[in-house]
């Protein structure tokens, strides 16, 4: 049994025959004419009131622009999706008149949250906070939460019991600077997390650039600011981590990190790195094993706009859009530069389909943020939401009617092989102007169909329950690693419905400074029953399961290595 893990915390969560446990979950809607999509759930309802605070000034500093993160989580471990929010709090520029804190939702079971934050001991405040990554770095079956910021960064431990516990500075992950994503993942294949960090730009609270008519400072571009390099961590295996991104191509890559996602572009079984960059090119650090990295974006294609010029990357996913076995990716941009949805060539190199499917041209006034590919109605095609916003509030002064500060959420399906723009038909709520910012996809209510939280800079977060009615089966996986990183990271899913095949990568990070579900929900369309299902488990165990005889319209729990129930 590896180190560190338990025997208790290898059972937890599990059926006693240590192979599948379904969570009690309501039927599969039935559709009815005229339902909508998505319906924002308000906080009289929900029970969460928490509210970000951006710090906004009359000096423009940038990092009031960017937050927050937010996350869906299981912290207690009983099946039921948590929330995470990040807030600001004091810094070097700034000095709240009343104390901030993050949040923390304990979800109720019947589509209330009740807020948990002091007695979990994860309310912060002590720096501009900015995102959130959650993983389970110690494989004792409890997902941590490390929180980025404009000051100091905090990993809370989850001691199991409710409590969690700032062990940044014993993990030695007291990561300097200003940080903005950061992803949990496996990079050598030694069945325990690493973590890699973005980092953004050396910022400077007396850089002025320039007033609009009204005599208002800008918010300045970070093109003025200087880059920096993001961080690797290796996780030691004793709750402490090692800085290893010395002499390495991420140490090289000086960028301005705002996203990343892990993902695995070449089928090799080494997770690689996709980070979008701020005013400077996009990187795509692959990996080679044994710390080996090598930046191929310029190669790839992935780099630069199709003019070759650098944008302003902010939020990224990967997923197999077309169901070929390979992760296409996903960058958005600011306003005028177009998003891009690179599909993948099978060789390392990339071709910028957003024109084929329409995105670019939806996008062109747009600016975004978070964002994900999720299969919303159980289809078994993947779809995307994508969320906007405009960093600066006073762009309408300088653009007019063309450019918005406060933008709309973009809902695609996918039909036929493309992305339709589905919008219109998705809800009010996709009607509505927002300082979109984070995203995080997760069942919160465990229906099978996958809901979705936003963070809302100065505002009040989002909860968007999925009402989509759309009738089709799913099966809901919770993997639990064993040999492999407990949270199971590069696992590869195949699976059979009606006939059909399909497949999925189980990648981490992605959207923007936010962490999602990390169940696997799988659509199975109008088959009432699952013909077989396939696991492939990450290195260093390598082994391939497969299960038949699954139940439909459930949530279960398998564990690597064990049998399959007959």
């Amino acid at each position: 049994m590896r180190k560190g893990v338990s025997r208790r915390s290898l059972l937890a969560g599990a059926a006693l025959s240590g192979i599948w446990r379904p969570w009690r979950v309501r039927a599969a809607p039935v559709p009815r004419a005229g339902d909508l999509l998505f319906a924002e759930i308000p906080p009289a309802t929900s029970g969460i009131t928490w509210v970000h605070e951006n710090a906004m000034s009359a000096e423009r500093n940038l990092p009031e622009s960017l937050g927050p993160g937010c996350a869906f989580l299981d912290y207690d471990n009983d099946g039921w999706m948590d929330i995470y929010l990040v807030n600001s709090g004091p810094c070097d520029f700034y000095t709240p008149k009343k104390p901030l804190r993050n949040a923390l939702y304990k979800n109720n079971r019947d589509g209330t949250f009740t807020d948990v934050t002091e007695k979990a001991g994860v309310a912060a405040g002590t720096s501009f906070g900015m995102g959130v990554a959650a993983g389970d770095y110690d494989n004792d079956g409890y997902p941590d939460l490390f929180v980025t910021a404009y000051g100091r960064c905090i990993l809370y431990h989850n001691n199991g019991d409710g409590t969690f516990t700032d062990m940044t500075g014993k993990a030695g992950l007291a990561v300097p600077g200003w940080t903005t994503s950061a992803v949990w993942f496996d990079y050598d294949n030694d069945g325990r997390l690493d973590l890699f960090v973005c980092s953004f730009v050396v910022f400077k609270s007396d850089l002025e650039c320039g007033v609009n008519k009204f005599g208002q400072r800008y918010y300045c571009i970070p093109r003025l600011y200087k880059p920096t390099h993001s961080f690797l961590f290796h996780n030691n295996g004793d709750g402490t981590f090692t800085d290893v991104t010395h002499g390495t191509a991420i140490e090289r890559a000086m960028g301005k990190g705002l996203g990343v996602v892990a993902t695995d572009i070449n089928n090799d079984g080494w997770m690689d790195l996709y980070v979008a960059n701020d005013t400077v090119q996009d990187f795509l650090f692959v990996n080679r094993g044994n710390n080996k990295w090598e930046e191929i974006s310029l190669l790839a294609e992935v780099a630069y706009s199709e003019n070759g010029r650098a944008r302003s990357g902010m939020g990224v996913d990967a997923a197999d859009i077309n169901g070929d076995g390979w992760e296409d990716l996903f960058v958005a941009n600011i306003n005028d530069e177009g998003f891009s949805l690179y599909t993948n060539n099978k060789d390392e190199t990339f071709f910028d389909a957003a024109h084929k499917h329409g995105i670019a041209e939806d996008t062109r006034m747009l600016s975004g943020w978070g964002l994900k590919f999720f299969d919303y109605d159980n289809d078994g095609l993947t779809d995307l939401i994508l969320a906007n916003g405009h960093p600066d509030d006073s762009v309408e002064s300088e653009y007019g009617s063309r450019v918005k500060y406060l933008e709309p959420l973009l809902l695609y399906h996918q039909e036929k092989g493309l992305l339709r723009n589905v919008t219109a038909e998705a809800g009010p709520v996709f009607a509505k102007p927002l300082a979109a910012r984070g995203l995080a996809v997760g069942d919160y209510d465990n229906d099978g169909f996958i809901d979705v939280l936003v963070g809302n800079n100065g505002r009040a977060p989002m909860l968007l329950h999925n009402v989509c009615g759309s009738g089709n089966h799913w099966l809901g996986v919770k993997l639990v690693g064993v040999n492999c990183n407990r949270d199971a990271v590069g696992a590869r899913l195949t699976w059979s419905a009606g006939g059909v095949k399909r497949t999925r990568l189980k990648n981490n990070g992605g959207s923007f400074m936010s962490s999602h579900d990390p169940r696997e929900v799988m659509g199975l369309g109008t088959a009432q029953k699952i013909d077989w299902l396939e696991i492939k488990w990450p290195l260093p165990s390598g082994k391939v399961q497969r299960f038949t005889s699954l139940p439909v319209d459930r949530y279960v729990t398998i564990m690597e290595g064990k049998p399959a129930l007959e």
